[in-house]
């Protein structure tokens, strides 16, 4: 049951309850995890902000930031027991959730374990849903993980 585990991760603090509740289930079943990070189009919006260097460098350091966020996540997990690989991925066409759908099929995971963040309304039609869009395109279960402001 759930020996091979998928967690796609942001940075954010709900990705991290994600990879934090995909540990426990990996500690308890014996199970490993695949931790994927997805470098997509509001990545390097967010980069463009926020990094003063020069435009060639952007794609260098979302790669750079990705891997420590990377590194961080597979260092928590192999703390705690629980085997643990990285997939970095650059898509700035494709849809994440469709991204990570696929690496879901092609590992072959056995449960995808998402964060989030619970917007409804006009938040959600703004934002759209990327964990909305994992499950009702992941070949396997998905485990949503909701931010500790929802109250769930």
């Amino acid at each position: 049951m759930y020996q091979q585990i998928l967690v796609p991760v942001d940075g954010s603090a709900t990705s991290q309850r994600a990879l934090a509740e995909a540990i426990r289930l990996a500690t308890l079943t014996g199970g490993r995890l695949r931790v994927m990070h997805v470098l997509d189009d509001a990545s390097l919006g967010f980069a463009m902000d926020a990094y003063a260097g020069p435009p060639g460098a952007w794609l260098d350091e979302l790669r750079a930031a990705g891997n420590r966020l990377l590194d961080n996540a597979k260092a928590a997990a192999r703390q705690a027991g629980v085997e643990t690989d990285t997939v970095l991925c650059d898509s700035f066409s494709e849809n994440v959730g469709a991204l990570v759908s696929d690496e879901a099929r092609s590992w072959p995971a056995d449960l995808i374990v998402v964060g989030t963040h619970g917007r409804r309304g006009v938040g959600r039609l703004v934002m759209g849903s990327g964990a909305e869009y994992i499950a009702r395109s992941a070949p396997v279960p998905v485990l949503l993980v909701h931010s500790a402001d929802t109250g769930a």
